[in-house]
């Protein structure tokens, strides 16, 4: 794969908001991390996901509410992703990084494997954010196209109709298939993965049969191959659902930009912040709720940005971020509502769609 670079050799906007925000917590004496309002989320969510989870197996629940659970209990598990893991695995949950290793293992208990999420998350999106052919948040796929360079195929037409499908089994595909295939290969969308040692290999595998034994094998034993099917897919539609149109309402919206990146070594003539703020989007940033159930991911400039800060202090930096991007005239994406975000990112799908209509090219004499 083609090296990409920046052009970070004029990087004042950075550098002038860098030291505003370090300004602001020096002078109000918080640390980065997390504080209380981070760890009441983790003891509300993980136990509550705990609860529902015993009862769906050990009580005689009728389908209706075994259903409503299972997919609440997805909507959870969604949740801890966005708020626990997401901040451990980015060493923003606590100051002590055994701590944020011990709660970036809250990944592996989703079904995924935090080793592998740091390197495709951490590493490689935030260092590539929206760049075709490098950013496996957009890698290239055959059921839906996410920027212009992708391939056009004929059942793109339709991709904003059947993107709700594609999202709700999302979350089974990367927990059975598209973890394996990164692990095998050792490779995230044309990118090494860093080499993994023995208890790196031994966590992947325990998870990996922990989670087949506690969300397959052992509701299969209480409760039988029916009931765990009507809990499994519940669950899923809706974890997998959540978690996409998140992350996509982060990047895939309008007014964000796309590069590509081929053979050739490439150099973005923008500094590395920048071409954070043009491929990113924030949305719902006053809504509490939301903010406070999508773990500040609505926040997603900021956290481009300040990728190592954690998400409680996001509402408070947005002010700060917005003010320095008025002073030096940068994009700075937002959408008041959440409904706004939704709407934009299947309108831009569905232009997505549209077949490319061919420039012609001039031929000479």
């Amino acid at each position: 794969m083609a090296k990409v670079s920046f052009n970070n050799k004029n990087n004042v906007f950075y550098s002038t908001l860098k030291k505003e925000v370090e300004y602001y917590f020096s002078s109000n004496k918080k640390k980065k991390t997390g504080d209380w309002r981070l760890y009441l989320k983790t003891v509300v969510l993980i136990p509550a996901a705990l609860v529902i989870y015993f009862s769906v197996l050990y009580f005689s629940l009728p389908v209706a509410v075994l259903i409503g659970l299972s997919g609440l209990l997805g909507f959870i598990l969604a949740s801890i992703g966005f708020n626990i893991m997401h901040d451990a695995c980015h060493g923003s949950y606590s100051r002590r990084k055994w701590v944020n290793n011990l709660f970036g293992l809250t990944m592996n208990a989703l079904g995924s494997n935090a080793f592998i999420w740091k390197q495709k998350h951490n590493i490689i999106h935030h260092t590539y954010t929206n760049v075709d052919g490098l950013d496996d948040d957009i890698a290239k796929s055959p059921v839906i196209r996410q920027c212009q360079t992708q391939k056009w195929l004929p059942m793109h037409r339709v991709q904003h109709l059947y993107l709700p499908i594609a999202y709700s089994i999302s979350s089974i595909a990367w927990t059975l298939l598209t973890d394996f295939m990164k692990y095998f290969s050792r490779k995230v969308t044309g990118t090494d993965l860093q080499k993994m040692n023995t208890g790196e290999h031994i966590i992947f595998w325990a998870s990996k049969i922990l989670c087949l034994f506690f969300y397959v094998a052992l509701p299969i034993f209480i409760k039988g191959a029916s009931i765990w099917l009507l809990f499994y897919f519940s669950m899923h539609i809706v974890f997998g659902l959540t978690l996409s149109i998140v992350f996509q309402l982060a990047h895939v919206v309008e007014h964000t930009e796309f590069e590509t990146v081929e053979e050739d070594p490439k150099l973005i003539e923008t500094e590395w912040a920048v071409h954070q703020l043009k491929t990113t989007s924030n949305f719902a940033m006053r809504n509490k709720f939301i903010s406070w159930f999508v773990g500040g991911l609505n926040f997603q400039v900021e956290h481009h940005l300040f990728p190592r800060i954690s998400h409680i202090h996001y509402p408070a930096l947005s002010k700060i971020v917005k003010k320095v991007c008025e002073q030096y005239q940068m994009p700075y994406h937002y959408f008041p509502t959440m409904t706004q975000a939704v709407a934009s990112h299947f309108r831009f799908m569905k232009q997505l769609g549209r077949k490319p209509v061919a420039i012609p090219v001039p031929v000479n004499g």
